[in-house]
């Protein structure tokens, strides 16, 4: 379906070119071809950051819960580079970005599902890296992709810039979809809703949510935000009896419409900056940060009130909400346990040392990969801390885990003569192969 095009050559001729606007512009397009939903596999496939229902929720049946360095190991493949994006599994395609400070460059590499072969390897930009916080990198969004496209996000020359290429590696299109002005650099993810693929840049000027056509590269539309620096990712849920398009940060939680971006509501929560994406629990949404201070929040999912909150902190990782109850480890290696609609705390537990990752929930357990290389998995059980495994893997991991398929997708580095990340695929029966 077309719809007509007078919007969109007014927003060409006020912005010059789109996507390339030295000011963010609001940007609002009559047409463009609506195309079908992404027609992927729930259960085989990892379409996107958090999973095929956006929240950290696998549906694998039976996933390995034990692992070491050769045991439940499918294969290993080096990653050039550095990169805190989780891996994203599309049938036999496994999808990473990387940076590599060294070259200046950024690239997107496909590995084969089977047996960690790199299929190939595309760069897309060869110069003007962000400067970064030492725990972020300048290839921390994990990928998009809808079956015949790949979607890269990457922060260069302080723009952001999105990126199709198909299933070869070649290049597509590329959008500038506006400027970026962070003070630790660019870590969220593009995340694909009918025929859009929408991105949110909170940076500390010129913030802004937009929506990018799947096919044609162009700006459907662009809204603008308010500017205090924030870090987390957008994300749509069916809440409240629609679907919602929710972002945390600058001080607030707000909805926004995802076939348009208009304003839904948004409601004082939070802190100036957050990271995580919100998680939701029937008719309730959840999220913690963040700087300068902490708070872990509740709302309703029309935005009519503030629930319940506490000063707890869960700022780089995003938390799960389960059956009447929200998971979360936090930065200081605590894993806790709530009550949804109360918030009273079921119990707590302390894991280990620094956390990045963000758990994920497959076959009643949750994973938690800590900073050190070491996962943790542990029932989702609200009466008490159950572990089930501690597994050691590497020596560095801030990429959450990809659980589909009954395999488990990690991005790991190894500090050996110097450091090399490695992608691993942890699955049953193991057969061990080495991929350079």
């Amino acid at each position: 379906m077309f719809r007509g095009s007078f919007r969109w050559v007014i927003a060409v001729l006020g912005c010059g070119l789109v996507g390339c606007c030295s000011e963010v512009q609001e940007i609002s397009v009559a047409t463009f071809e609506e195309l079908a939903p992404p027609d992927f596999n729930p259960e085989g496939d990892s379409p996107w950051w958090r999973g095929p229902t956006r929240d950290g929720k696998s549906t694998s049946k039976n996933p390995p819960t034990n692992w070491s360095d050769t045991e439940n190991i499918a294969w290993t493949a080096n990653v050039p580079g550095h990169g805190h994006g989780s891996p994203t599994v599309w049938g036999e395609h496994v999808f990473v970005q990387t940076a590599d400070t060294g070259r200046k460059s950024q690239s997107v590499l496909c590995y084969s599902r089977s047996d960690g072969r790199k299929r190939w390897e595309t760069r897309l930009h060869s110069r003007n890296l962000p400067s970064v916080h030492e725990n972020n990198s300048c290839a921390s969004a994990t990928m998009a992709v809808d079956g015949e496209r790949a979607f890269a996000l990457f922060e260069n020359d302080a723009k952001l810039w999105l990126t199709a290429l198909d299933f070869n590696g070649k290049q597509l299109w590329q959008t500038n979809v506006g400027p970026v002005e962070t003070t630790w650099g660019y870590g969220t993810s593009p995340m694909i809703y009918k025929s859009f693929v929408i991105v949110a840049c909170d940076g500390n000027s010129q913030a802004f949510l937009a929506a990018v056509h799947r096919k044609s590269g162009k700006i459907v539309w662009r809204t603008k935000r308010p500017s205090k620096g924030s870090y987390s990712p957008p994300v749509v849920a069916r809440v409240n009896g629609k679907d919602q398009l929710l972002l945390s940060g600058n001080s607030m939680i707000a909805s926004y419409d995802p076939a348009d971006g208009s304003d839904n509501w948004s409601i004082a929560a939070l802190m100036d900056t957050t990271c995580g994406t919100i998680v939701w629990d029937g008719e309730l949404l959840f999220n913690s940060g963040g700087y300068p201070g902490s708070e872990t929040v509740c709302v309703k999912a029309d935005g009519s009130e503030v629930v319940w909150k506490n000063a707890g902190k869960c700022y780089e990782q995003s938390m799960l909400a389960h059956d009447g109850y929200l998971y979360a480890v936090n930065e200081g290696g605590i894993a806790n346990c709530h009550d949804a609609k109360t918030g009273q705390l079921q119990w707590k537990k302390r894991l280990g040392g620094k956390e990045n990752a963000s758990l994920v929930l497959a076959n009643g357990n949750l994973y938690h990969a800590a900073e050190d290389g070491a996962t943790y998995v542990f029932a989702a059980d609200p009466g008490e801390y159950r572990q089930i495994a501690k597994n050691q893997l590497g020596h560095e991991v801030f990429a959450t885990p990809t659980i589909c398929g009954d395999q488990i997708f990690v991005r790991v580095a190894f500090h050996e003569s110097s450091r090399q990340e490695r992608l691993i695929c942890i699955s049953r029966p193991p057969t061990l192969a080495s991929i350079d």
